[in-house]
């Protein structure tokens, strides 16, 4: 009987244990993305420059990246060259759209960022967030990548620099603007 107890006090031990060296060197950043593989939720917003209604109905059938970033994020300021790129590189393809959703920011501010770093893509105003829940943004930037059948495929954290630019353009947008699928990632 106490052989039984010293194995499951060991194996008990053992658990916690590896636990433990997870959460120590684990990626502190990887967040599970729970909305991946399902119907990316529907939103309208206010275009950043004109005023007008966006919403994302509007562009069933295409790819659609989704960038979460602000004006106060410094990674965003890494990555938004990279974005600017994606869109020269893929933004003539009629199955292709690339919006910024400017995440709880002031106009003004977000119109002198993007008047330093360049703008060649359309932005949407999320003000109070409410876009951003919906899509359970942790932080900025994130980013998603929506199929031709509104399903979300890829969910990034972080700048989309170096080897996760080279990750985000070859395995998911290609594929999917050849018509072919992505695994959920």
């Amino acid at each position: 009987m106490i052989r039984v107890w010293h194995i499951v006090l060991l194996a008990g031990v053992l658990g916690l244990l590896g636990l433990f060296y997870k959460g120590l060197w684990g990626n502190p950043s990887y967040l599970p993305p729970v909305l991946v593989g399902t119907s990316a939720p529907d939103f309208s917003g206010a275009n950043l420059y004109t005023g007008d209604r966006v919403s994302l109905d509007q562009f069933k059938g295409k790819v659609v990246v989704l960038n979460f970033w602000a004006s106060w994020c410094q990674e965003c300021k890494l990555e938004h060259s990279s974005l600017l790129s994606i869109n020269k590189q893929y933004g003539q393809n009629p199955n292709f759209v690339l919006l910024g959703i400017d995440y709880q920011d002031k106009i003004d501010l977000a119109h002198e960022y993007l008047g330093q770093l360049g703008n060649n893509f359309q932005h949407i105003s999320d003000p109070k967030g409410r876009i951003s829940i919906d899509y359970g943004v942790y932080g900025v930037p994130e980013t998603f990548v929506i199929d031709q059948k509104g399903v979300i495929r890829h969910k990034e954290i972080g700048p989309i620099i170096g080897e996760s630019y080279i990750n985000f353009t070859q395995n998911v947008l290609e594929p999917l603007l050849n018509g072919k699928s992505v695994p959920a990632s």
